[in-house]
């Protein structure tokens, strides 16, 4: 952690801030580093998150982390760690830990369906955001995000998502749910400094994204993902009920 927080203090000093907006807000095909190197910016930070499914213990730390740190209303999140029991025949039941958050996505389904051009992504370090002042909460992002990672905020009636807490890494910290994650298994930084943790993460390790025939080239990469989880992205917040992946459906 202490690692993953200087290298991104000292990328920090690069990072260009944007116009001021009132921001709300297993296998699967393997994303390889030059890939990612590739469809990030070719200068200047561009900021994404590796999670290591091997440390993740499903503790909920940031989930709640994100909700204090954010003012996420009851029953919505931002982030949250799905849990799902996989049962495959033949074998013992085990538990799997799916970390769950907006992707950033190179190229977002919710951007072009705005009306009012109240979703962007930021100039220079690539986070999508949403501009509170504009929205008109129409829900036309919420459905078009393939990842279910939006929602209608019912107290302030916009658009809302993560957004790698954007208030805090302008200001040199690192994103609530990474600070707090007790195992170490999110990791913050910029993509396209070789020498960043999660730059070295992802040359070191076979990474998995979710949904990848969606082509939004997210930010968020998986070391481990089940393949039976790479699809699982549907409307579930913590806890929910497991579910049985036989492993035929997998041959």
């Amino acid at each position: 952690m202490a690692t993953n927080r200087r290298d991104f203090l000292r990328s920090i000093g690069t990072v260009t801030m944007g116009a001021a907006a009132s921001v709300a807000g297993a296998s699967s095909p393997a994303r390889s580093a030059t890939d990612t190197a590739g469809a990030a910016a070719a200068k200047g930070p561009h900021h994404g998150m590796v999670v290591d499914l091997r440390k993740c213990i499903g503790c909920q730390a940031c989930t709640v982390a994100c909700i204090m740190e954010n003012d996420v209303p009851e029953g919505a999140f931002r982030t949250h760690v799905s849990v799902y029991e996989i049962v495959r025949e033949g074998k013992d039941p085990a538990m799997a830990m799916l970390p769950r958050l907006c992707n950033h996505c190179d190229e977002p389904a919710c951007v072009p369906v705005c009306p009012v051009g109240a979703t962007f992504k930021q100039e220079g370090t690539g986070e999508v955001l949403v501009d509170a002042s504009r929205c008109v909460g129409c829900g036309y992002c919420v459905q078009a995000c393939p990842y279910d990672a939006r929602f209608i905020n019912e107290e302030t009636q916009v658009a809302d998502k993560c957004t790698f807490c954007f208030h805090r890494t302008s200001a040199g910290l690192l994103p609530a749910c990474v600070e707090t994650c007790v195992g170490g298994a999110r990791n913050f930084g910029d993509l396209n400094d070789p020498d960043s943790v999660v730059s070295k993460l992802l040359a070191e390790n076979a990474v998995a994204v979710l949904r990848p025939e969606m082509k939004t080239h997210p930010n968020v990469f998986y070391i481990g993902l089940d393949q039976a989880l790479s699809g699982r992205v549907t409307g579930e917040a913590a806890y929910h009920p497991p579910f049985t992946q036989l492993e035929e459906e997998n041959a």
